[in-house]
């Protein structure tokens, strides 16, 4: 396998990763790896009212996963998320930005609402 191709792959098994720390942590997978012309989401989940747009971040080196998300990277996805809300939200409900930082032989990490531009 190329170099890309095994990080895609890498990455597909991080998100995986992600949406189950967060099903057992009673979220609810409402969609995987969405596109749009502002950027991709990575997975996007419910709880309590609460919708949350994740970005997934994984890392051969757990040391490197603290400079993984940018402030850019979190605008691209605050701009994907405010395309999509219309198909997720539910009246009431509250969105946010949330990151799993994923490496091995790590619990992946949830930081909760990191976007607040």
């Amino acid at each position: 396998m190329k170099p890309r191709q095994l990080a895609e792959a890498e990455g597909r098994r991080a998100e995986d990763r992600a949406a189950l720390v967060l099903r057992l942590k009673g979220w609810r997978i409402l969609d995987k790896r969405v596109r749009t012309p502002a950027g991709e989401v990575d997975l996007i989940a419910r709880r309590s009212g609460i919708v949350a747009f994740i970005e997934v971040k994984w890392r051969a080196d757990a040391r490197a996963l603290g400079d993984a998300v940018d402030e850019a990277r979190l605008a691209r996805v605050a701009a994907a998320a405010e395309s999509l809300a219309h198909r997720y939200l539910k009246p009431g409900d509250d969105m946010r930005i949330d990151v799993m930082l994923v490496a091995p032989k790590r619990w992946p990490r949830h930081m909760e609402n990191v976007w607040l531009g």
